[in-house]
């Protein structure tokens, strides 16, 4: 059967950000473990911690619409999962390993903030004004997750290329600069 409203689509692009979320629930201890530098591991712990906070939020808006709280497989997400658990997997020295996962994280924030935004932007047109507070919040801290993960960029990524001629230092970069032209 066709669907024809936006309040449809809102509420299966809810459903897609409520798996992305449960998948990043598994993989975010991974990150963690897998992190050589402490500060990079206490920054997936924490961010673990708001992932759980992001699923009640979407509960939360679940519960409010009358519908359950289920996901929809998120492609983009197991996508995105895969690549970081074979970057996990690769044989690099700890501070490029950490370079890498970086990558692999922003990328991860970088989906989510698109798709927070997008759901948002729903809640606004169809009248959702508490939703909108929920999803704000939950996208401003996919931003501040994004910035500490720059931030740990600018000084690991240095050292990841000390002595292995380019390293991993002009991927972020270049990252950083998509970003803010984003």
């Amino acid at each position: 059967m066709e669907k024809s409203s936006l309040q449809e689509l809102y509420v299966d692009e809810l459903r897609d950000l409520y798996n992305a979320e449960t998948q990043l629930v598994k993989a975010l201890p991974k990150m963690a473990k897998a992190a050589s530098n402490d500060q990079l591991r206490e920054a997936f712990q924490e961010h673990l911690r708001q992932t759980s906070e992001h699923v009640s939020r979407l509960e939360q808006i679940f519960e409010q619409l009358g519908e359950k709280a289920s996901g929809k497989k998120c492609l983009g997400m197991e996508g995105l999962v895969k690549e970081g658990s074979e970057t996990i997997n690769e044989d690099y020295s700890d501070e490029v390993k950490d370079a890498a996962i970086i990558g692999a994280a922003q990328r991860v924030e970088h989906y989510e903030m698109a798709g927070y935004g997008t759901v948002r932007a729903f809640a606004e047109l169809l009248g959702e004004t508490e939703h909108v507070s929920l999803l704000e919040q939950t996208l401003q801290e996919e931003k501040q997750a994004d910035e500490k993960l720059m931030q740990l960029a600018e000084e690991i990524n240095p050292k990841a290329s000390e002595g292995h001629g380019r390293g991993a230092t002009g991927s972020n970069e270049g990252r950083s600069k998509s970003k803010n032209a984003a």
